[in-house]
């Protein structure tokens, strides 16, 4: 393995900085298609990671809403607690 990556890493790079024969250069770059499809894919996952972020944030809020109603509660149930347990005369 290391004797490859020796070998990989001492080739030296082609000196022409041509094409191969028969290949236009319309044939090897992307094109208008291919820079429109990159950048839809582009905006679309930066509004996919927007929504997820959104949501995100909403259940963390809603979360700490709960733990402050439940924090509300606990105080009140437990000046309940010691009525509820008195015996009646």
């Amino acid at each position: 393995m290391q004797n490859l990556l020796i070998a990989l890493s001492q080739t030296p790079p082609s000196p022409e900085g041509t094409l191969r024969p028969g290949l236009s250069e319309d044939q090897i770059t992307p094109g208008t298609w291919g820079f429109l499809l990159t950048a839809f894919v582009v905006v679309l996952t930066i509004l996919l990671i927007v929504d997820m972020v959104r949501r995100l944030r909403r259940v963390r809020y809603r979360a700490q809403v709960e733990e402050a109603r439940e924090a509300e509660r606990e105080p009140e149930e437990a000046e309940r607690a010691p009525e509820k347990g008195e015996p009646e005369a």
